[in-house]
């Protein structure tokens, strides 16, 4: 284990500094440290971002792209087992498990047996782990990496399986398949019996000597054209403060999900928002792997939705009746309002980035984290 080596080498280090033959840089020690240190990891999911979805960020927004900040950039194939074109459940799992699976099974494999996930891996290996969703928690994407179920729609049995997930940040939505269930149980009341500090109403101030679970919306949060705010940006935040004070390696998980919903509704608007919303959250989060260069970020897809292409733009004119191209202005333009089978960009930074670059299939991605993490 890389925590023993990192023992041995500061005790070497510590003896040369105290030793009167030797003069050690103390900066030349801090690095040591840092080097032997694990590797945190923060995997960002754009549910449904494919490169057209990216490009809006390039077009409708005022500021800089923080996608311009990667330099190690690849491409997976997304198909699962069972369809060419995948879903949010088969993809998040290639990711989670390192294998493909068939489409809507969350943490199983083809034949549909539990697989132990990257983060119940790195719980046992003394990780702290986070997840942030604007869905509910239980949506397919978030609980491929804490659950196992058959399909997807299980949601009261995928709630069950995060209260004894034991995962130290969570946020999102879902509250009905955990306080209105069938089965009449409250595992709300559950969570507060485990010592978790619970929040059903708002992303409130974070407990630092507890786990910590934000679960404030029914469903899903609301989309940005539809209020949401600032939620994403400000949870990974809290979240990122929360892990730093700990002073222990995590592993988070941060989906943007709403850029899928609005290829599936061909909403422009909803897709430019939701895209913009989850570029501003990366800018968060680049400007922590910066600071902290012991941590590896990796920013993908799970798929492409709605067939996107980033087009000419026309205005109609009011004497002719003819469409007349605005030269300094582009349109968004649905081919369809489900997903489809393009090749899905891979970002990464930080430690190990290197190892994303080419063309993989979407299972590779868990298995180049893991070779970033045994020391490559």
């Amino acid at each position: 284990m890389r925590k023993f080596i990192l023992v041995g080498s500061v005790v070497q280090l510590l003896w040369s500094c105290t030793s009167p033959s030797k003069v050690v840089d103390q900066q030349k020690l801090q690095q040591e440290v840092k080097e032997n240190q694990p590797v945190n990891v923060i995997l960002m999911i754009g549910d449904g971002m494919g490169v057209p979805q990216i490009s809006t960020a390039f077009y409708f927004n005022d500021q800089q792209s923080n996608f311009e900040r990667f330099k190690h950039i690849g491409f997976h194939k997304s198909s699962s087992t069972s369809h060419w074109i995948t879903d949010s459940a088969a993809g998040a799992t290639a990711f989670s498990i390192g294998e493909k699976t068939y489409k809507r099974a969350i943490g199983v494999d083809r034949d549909s047996l539990p697989k132990e996930t990257i983060l119940e891996r790195l719980q046992k290996e003394g990780y702290k782990t986070g997840l942030i969703s604007l869905t509910s928690i239980t949506h397919a994407t978030p609980a491929s990496f804490y659950a196992h179920v058959k399909d997807r729609d299980l949601h009261e049995d995928i709630a069950k399986q995060l209260l004894s997930g034991n995962i130290d940040f969570i946020a999102g939505g879902g509250k009905k398949f955990f306080n209105k269930r069938q089965d009449g149980e409250d595992l709300f009341k559950a969570f507060l019996d485990r010592d978790y500090h619970l929040d059903t109403l708002s992303l409130a101030n974070v407990q630092r000597s507890k786990r910590n679970a934000f679960i404030i919306a029914d469903d899903g949060l609301p989309s940005k054209i539809e209020g949401r705010g600032h939620f994403l940006k400000e949870a990974t935040d809290r979240a990122l403060d929360y892990f730093t004070a700990g002073n222990e390696p995590f592993f988070m998980m941060i989906e943007g999900s709403y850029i899928d919903w609005g290829g599936h509704a061909e909403n422009d608007r909803m897709v430019i928002e939701e895209v913009n919303d989850f570029d501003m959250t990366l800018g968060v989060v680049l400007d922590y792997v910066e600071k902290h260069p012991n941590t590896l970020l990796v920013v993908t897809a799970d798929h492409e939705t709605g067939g996107v292409s980033v087009g000419k733009f026309y205005e109609t004119d009011e004497e002719t009746g003819k469409k007349v191209e605005v030269p300094q202005k582009v349109g968004v333009y649905f081919n369809t309002d489900q997903h489809s089978g393009e090749l899905i960009p891979v970002f990464a930074k930080g430690k190990g980035a290197e190892n994303f670059q080419g063309i993989y299939e979407n299972s590779e991605i868990y298995h180049h984290i893991m070779k970033v993490l045994q020391g490559m």
